[in-house]
Parts: C-alpha cells; structure tokens; sequence
C-alpha cells in the first residue's frame, strides 16, 4: 500500500500507546504524569463506596453520563477540526475532544513540512470506535473533500498556496495543492529558464492559481507569478537608473542563434549576434558560455517595453582603428575567406576588418562564373587592394590582379589565322562561347561551324566542356574580343561542289526530313539539298517518303548561300518535253520532205503525158500510205 494513502492503524491498546511513546520524545513527559496522577488517584479510591453507591449519592449510571457530557459529540463520515498533540517521524497525534485521540500518517502532512504541535488541521473521521475502541481519523481525506472549494475560494481571493511538487510530467510538473494534482507548467516555474526540474521535485514551495478549468476539474499553478510583480518593480528601478554606454556585469542567461540574453539583476538585456565580437561568427557559444559573468555595454533601450540591447564588441577598440596606416591600394595583403556568395568573397585580413573581392576580380575571364568556381570558406589566399575607404571602413580586393593580363599581349599570342584548341564554355543561339586560355574567350559564330552542316542550333554541333579546334578570324584588343571559326580550318568544299553540282545534273539522294515546304535530301560528300513538295511526286503520280533513295535533278545552285534546290518530278517532266520536241522535229522534216516531193511533182505535171498519169495515182497512194 502507497504510504501516502494508507491511514495508520488505530492505536493499539495500552502497550501499543507506550510504544508510540517512547518513539516519541516530544510527548514522554506527558504521558508520565498522566501515569502518575493516575497511579496517586487509584490509591485514594474508594472502591467500596463506589459500588454501594453510598458516599457519593449518586449511581454509576449518573456518573457516565456526566462523563458522556464533558466529551465533544462526534458524528462519522464529517469533518472537524482538531489539534496537533504530538509529532514523529512517521506519525502525527491530533486531538478532537473525543475520549482518545487520532494517529495519522506523517505522509498526509508532507505538504507542509512545518507542521508542530498546536497546529490546527482538519480531519475526516471515519470511525468513531473501531474494534480495539480507537478513533480513526484521515487528514487527506479531509482535504479532499473541501479541496475543490478551498481551490476557487484561494482563487477567487488570489491567495498564496502552498504546494508539494509530487513529479515531472511532459511539460513541467505535478504539484499538490489541497490534495488537489495540479499542473507547474515548465515556464512558470521561475522567470529565468529552467535546465534542471528534477531539482524541484519533493519540494513544498508557494504558488498562485492561474487558471482552473471547471468542466474537466483542471487547476493549473504558478511559482513565476509570485515573483514577476516583485522583478516588475526590480526593472523599473533598474530601467530608470540606465544610461546609454553604461558599463554593467551580467550573467550569460540564455543563449539563442542569434543573441546573448544578459541576466542584469533582476532585468535582462540581449546582445544581438553582431554585437559580440568584431569579427564574424556562426554562433554566439565561440564567444559566450551560459552562467559566464561579463562586462556589457547598454548600447539602448526602451522605458515602455522594458527592451534593452546592450553589446560586447564596444568594449574594444574597432579593428579599423588599429589597421596599418601605411596600407594603400595596390599593396598585397593576405586573409582567410570568411564568407561566400554568388557575387564574390569576404576576406578577413585580421579580425573585425575584411574586405570583398569580387567575383568579376577573380579572374581575367569575362564569361559569367560564381565565386564557389574560384574559392571555399576557409581559404588562406592573397590578394591586392584594389579601394580602400578608411572612414567607411571598407575595402575592395582583386586575385587577378596578381597575374599579368592575358589580353596585353594577345597580338602575339594569338596572331590573326593563327590554330588553337579551346574549350566549349557556353552556347548561345548564334554561336559559340570558348575558352582558349584563363581570361582568353572567344566567339565562333554559327555559320563558321560547318561549311555544308545546316546548323540551327551550337548543341547540335558540339557539347560544353568538350575541345574544339578554332582560327582566329579577327581580333578586338580594345573591346577585348576575339572572332573565331572553326570550318576555316579546311578549304571550302562549295569551289568543288560547284563543278560537281551543275545545274540540270542528275544525282543519286535519299529523302532525310520532311517540313512544310518541303524535304531536305542528302547527297553524296556529305551535302545537303533542298527538294519543293511539288518537286517529290514521282510519275506514278505518289509522293516519295523519308528514307526513300531517288534521283534529283539540280534546278538551282547558290555558292553564297551554300544552297542546293532539287527536284525528282523534273526528271521526268523534262524526258517528256524531250521527247515531245523530237517527235515534232521528225514530223517537221517528213512535213518537209513531203513538201518538197509535191513541189517536184508539180513541177512535171507540166510535161505530163496521159502515160504518166497512172505512175502520179501510183505516188498519190504511197504518199497516203506513208501519212497514215
């Protein structure tokens, strides 16, 4: 059985009393004079009377009821008040004017340690008279039958109560208050953070009732509000004596990502993360640990609000002042890379002094890169003052500067006509972006990939990252550009193409694409043409298909626009005309001899005899013959 709850034996008869007494030093000397006047009463006693009932004049009956009178009416099942007789380690006496008194278990009162004799408790009885005639009493029932009440009352009055913190619980702790659980939320505890609560636990400490929550019988405790008013009137002293660079020591209360919070005696100030050092940092624990007592200077603060800021750093010099006053611009300096972005890298020269070095500076290349491509967080390099602004206290720094500048002798390097390998670094829709040397870019457009390649896009020539063979074409020393080309490392195979690909030449091509005007074919070394829609009906009067290898008959050649049309219907539309023109240059020339033959016949009609006549019918008919 949990002690807390058990209610301790009645007790027991005379040599269980004696016991209870001799563990009970507070009460010895009482229960010894009650021995005593018991003892001298007894000797004095008239027994003889008593029974005859002769000397006193009244019966024992008469004499019970008297004594009957003198005891306080007990009723079960209520609560009274009674009186603490005596205390034990284990046991509490408590005398209710009955004709004996209650122990109850010392656990009902750890509640309130203090507890002495001739303190006033309420308890519930239970038994007027148990079997072995002894009362029994239960101060935690008691309590728990007017705790509800005594809550709302103590609430209602916003009295101060004492409680016994029982355990933890998610969140804070168990707190019994008039034998009442009710809840220390964690933040209610004290007005500063609480890391340990195990610390509190078996501990009677003075609470306010905060909140109760009639319908689930929920009461909810705070040790903080007990103090807050006092802290309240502590700050607005404190507040009212600061001044802007006062000077204070505080205790390092609480440490957050972004601040210190300063415990200044009762009011607390934060130092932002900036404010506590000169230099950079990630996290406040490289400069503060929690409980350290420091120096802080009040930088502000606001008297309504009650927020004061204060700093650390400002109690030191800035390291500008300290910085070398015989360095300029053009000087070399030497730092770590402290911080990186997109745009460029801060690095710190010494501490609480830094200076940027952008991206733009990083290199003699004009092509867009990030700072991350050049340099990581951590980094010792050396650098050259590009400004320097001592009042602002800012500085620019530049890394390319410490290598010559490849475009001083671009002529030389890299002469007009002149071969080289570089590498693909970025595309654009009409060329392509390279790199010959670090801070040596070049552009190849287009048209100068591929001299029979229709090109539409870079990516379909090359990819980013790979090599490619250039010349340079032209050079732009002042603009820094360079123009360079890539099909001039061989001879233009169009002076050829011309004499192979004659107008009304016939050519073996395979159909590669389709588009809405028409297909684009492939020929032999590597070339393409163009054919119309109208120019790929073949004679049976059907379109020819991709894929699909047919003779083209050239019908235009451009060597400007390295343009090539062709037509497959033309082939067979031309052998049509051709035959139609000899068919009719055969029948002019019969028509002709024909002519000439009638003419030779007139001519002799003249001298014609009768004779002659059948060999002209004999002619008629072959002529005749000869038309049909």
């Amino acid at each position: 059985m949990d002690a807390e709850e058990q209610v301790v034996a009645p007790v027991r008869k005379e040599e269980s009393m004696e016991a209870f007494v001799e563990e009970t030093p507070a009460i010895v000397d009482t229960t010894k004079k009650r021995k005593s006047n018991a003892s001298v009463a007894v000797d004095k006693f008239d027994w003889d009377a008593f029974e005859s009932d002769a000397e006193y004049g009244v019966s024992k009956e008469e004499v019970e009821q008297m004594y009957s009178q003198t005891l306080s009416t007990v009723i079960e099942n209520e609560v009274v008040e009674g009186t603490v007789v005596a205390v034990s380690k284990r046991e509490v006496l408590v005398n209710i004017g009955y004709k004996s008194e209650g122990i109850i278990s010392i656990n009902e009162f750890r509640y309130n340690p203090e507890l002495a004799v001739g303190d006033k408790v309420e308890v519930y009885v239970e038994n007027a008279e148990d079997k072995k005639g002894q009362l029994i009493l239960s101060h935690k029932k008691a309590r728990s039958f007017r705790s509800w009440d005594r809550v709302n009352e103590a609430f209602d009055k916003d009295e101060i109560v004492k409680g016994y913190i029982k355990c933890r619980t998610k969140g804070g702790m168990i707190v019994d208050v008039f034998g009442i659980e009710a809840f220390l939320p964690g933040s209610q505890i004290d007005v500063k953070p609480i890391r340990d609560y195990d610390i509190f636990v078996n501990k009677t400490m003075e609470f306010k009732i905060v909140k109760i929550n009639h319908e689930f019988r929920n009461v909810v405790v705070s040790h903080k509000a007990l103090i807050e008013a006092e802290l309240e009137a502590q700050k607005a002293d404190i507040i009212g004596k600061l001044e802007k660079g006062q000077v204070l020591e505080g205790t390092v209360k609480n440490i957050t990502s972004y601040g210190v919070f300063i415990d200044l005696g009762g009011v607390d100030g934060l130092i932002h993360i900036t404010d506590l050092s000169w230099g950079r940092i990630n996290h406040p624990e490289e400069v503060v640990a929690l409980d350290q007592k420091i120096n802080v200077v009040i930088l502000d603060f606001d008297d309504t609000k009650k927020r004061i800021a204060l700093g650390l750093k400002q109690l030191t010099s800035h390291p500008w002042d300290a910085l070398d006053a015989n360095l300029n611009v053009g000087d070399k300096v030497k730092g770590k890379v402290v911080v990186l972005a997109d745009y460029g890298a801060f690095i710190e020269i010494q501490p609480g002094v830094e200076g940027l070095i952008h991206v733009s500076e990083m290199s003699w290349s004009s092509h867009l890169r990030s700072a991350q491509d050049f340099l990581k967080v951590g980094d010792e390099v050396e650098a050259c003052i590009l400004t320097l602004d001592r009042e602002e206290r800012k500085m620019s720094l530049g890394i390319k500067q410490l290598k010559a500048d490849p475009w001083a002798t671009i002529m030389e390097k890299y002469p007009a006509g002149s071969k080289h390998t570089a590498i693909v670094r970025n595309f654009t829709n009409f060329g392509v972006f390279v790199e010959l040397e670090e801070g040596v870019d070049g552009l190849v457009h287009i048209s100068d990939l591929s001299w029979t390649k229709k090109v539409k896009h870079p990516s379909e020539f090359t990819a980013i990252g790979e090599n490619l063979e250039v010349v340079v074409l032209e050079i732009d020393q002042e603009n820094r550009r360079l123009s360079l080309g890539h099909k001039q490392l061989e001879e233009n195979p169009w002076d050829v193409f011309e004499t192979v690909f004659t107008v009304g030449s016939i050519h073996e091509g395979t159909i590669v694409s389709f588009n809405d005007k028409g297909a684009t074919v492939a020929l032999e070394y590597g070339i393409e043409g163009f054919a119309p829609a109208k120019a790929l009906v073949k004679e049976d009067g059907t379109t020819a298909k991709a894929e699909e290898k047919l003779d083209f008959k050239v019908i235009e050649f451009n060597k400007s626009n390295k343009k090539i049309v062709l037509s497959h219907s033309r082939i067979a539309d031309d052998q049509k005309k051709e035959a139609e023109v000899k068919e009719n240059k055969e029948k002019a020339a019969e028509a002709e001899s024909t002519q000439k033959a009638v003419k030779k016949i007139k001519a002799n009609i003249e001298k014609t005899t009768l004779g002659d006549i059948s060999e002209l019918a004999a002619l008629k008919d072959e002529m005749e013959k000869s038309a049909k």
